[in-house]
């Protein structure tokens, strides 16, 4: 059908301006709190398998218990990196980042900080914070502070800067 090209080119550039405005708006402010999840032992344990990262501090409870200074396991930093997706919800199709995103990768990270450890079945969230939001072609870079909080605890388990693209 002639011009279906272009109608998709437009749909696509007017979500894009519509993505950009609304989220400048948005600079400086909260735009996503997680619910909490659960860092569980067996989580942990699953991370250290595929890393090959098995310190004793994170899998080895009985020593953990005994020796370290938690008195439990811990999980790995980048194990609560890593939550970004699943506690930003990144990961459900169903809920696209706003309307007319195709998709959305990781771009990268500035400023990452693990301030405090997160103990085997302690519960996380994520507080994201918009940075800034910039065109790229196809889409938006958008960067927000990621700041993994533990439940009942007042610091941090992990602050980073979040740099993300989503296309259209």
């Amino acid at each position: 059908m002639p011009g279906t090209g272009r109608r998709r080119y437009v749909r696509r550039f007017c979500h894009r301006v519509a993505g950009v405005q609304s989220l400048q708006a948005q600079v400086g402010e909260v735009i996503h709190t997680s619910d909490w999840f659960e860092v569980s032992q067996q989580r942990i344990d699953a991370f250290a398998e595929a890393t090959g990262d098995r310190q004793w501090i994170h899998v080895d409870t009985a020593r953990a218990a005994r020796e370290s200074p938690w008195k439990s396991t811990i999980a790995h930093g980048y194990l609560t990196l890593s939550l970004y997706p699943l506690l930003r919800g990144l990961v459900d199709s169903a809920t696209p980042l706003f309307p007319g995103v195709t998709s959305v990768i990781n771009y990268g990270l500035d400023k990452l900080r693990f301030p405090n450890a997160v103990k085997a079945g302690r519960r996380v969230r994520a507080r994201c914070v918009l940075l800034r939001v910039e065109e790229v072609p196809g889409g938006l870079q958008i960067a927000e502070q990621y700041t993994v909080e533990i439940e009942g605890e007042p610091k941090p388990a992990c602050v980073a800067e979040a740099i993300m693209r989503a296309y259209f």
